[in-house]
This record gives structure tokens, sequence and C-alpha cells, in this order.
């Protein structure tokens, strides 16, 4: 199976000079861990809950007026749409990451998350071992 059979392309993001705040207000409305962050269609970043909690709430910045570009991670491990979703898991599991950005011609297409994979049957044990790994310290 390939990923594009599974992944979800009706994706919420944010623009890197978005605040902080909308970010998090995605992520709650999504009920997310993760915003891509995209300039037009273009993957530039991800930010996650994480991001936030760390390098604004326990950093005391104003979320309202905190760029997401402050906080996001710009080293994006991505994915294609026809890759094999077992190759998808094994680089989530690697990179210890829940959701895979899915680009194709340099836009954003997609993503795919742990759980999908986890619900297709000839791919569960990938995701039982991608998230042992993810779940290291």
């Amino acid at each position: 199976m390939i990923v594009k059979d599974i992944m979800s392309t009706d994706v919420a993001w944010v623009r890197s000079d978005d605040s902080v705040e909308k970010a998090a207000q995605l992520m709650k409305q999504h009920n997310v861990g993760s915003i891509p962050v995209c300039n037009q269609n273009s993957l530039v970043g991800i930010v996650t809950d994480r991001d936030i909690a760390l390098r604004s709430v326990a950093s005391d910045q104003d979320a309202r007026q905190q760029q997401v570009s402050s906080v996001m991670s710009t080293d994006c491990t991505v994915g294609s749409p026809d890759m094999n979703v077992n190759d998808a898991a094994q680089m989530m599991s690697e990179r210890q990451i829940r959701r895979l950005p899915i680009v194709e011609n340099n836009n954003l297409v997609g993503i795919v998350a742990l759980g999908d994979i986890s619900l297709e049957p000839s791919s569960q044990s990938s995701a039982e071992n991608a998230l042992k790994n993810i779940s290291k310290p």
C-alpha cells in the first residue's frame, strides 16, 4: 500500500508569520499535536505542541505576538505520496515523529499520522514498531 491511499489531504497549516496563538488554536480545533508551516503551499517547517510549550510558554513569550517562525522546526522530515506505507512508518520510527508531511513538487499535499498507518492491517506491525521507537527517550 502507498501513502496517498491513507494520508489526510485536508491539512490545517499556518504561515511562518502567523502567531503562535493561532497555531495552538488550530491544534486544539483539529485535535492534533503539530501543524505544518507553509509559505503558499510550500512546506517551510512544522510547529508542535512541544515547540510551543518550550519555546514560547516556558520562555515567557506572548503567544499572541510571537511569530510561528520563532518556535517552529525547519528540518522537516517529509514523505511522498507514492512511497510505501511501511517505508513511511520506518522513517517516522527513525526520526521519532508521529506525523509525516507529504510533499509533491515542493508543495504540501497531505499528512500521514502513525494512527493512519495503524488502521491498515498490512501495516500494523510497522506502526507498532514505529510507536515503540518514537516512545523511547
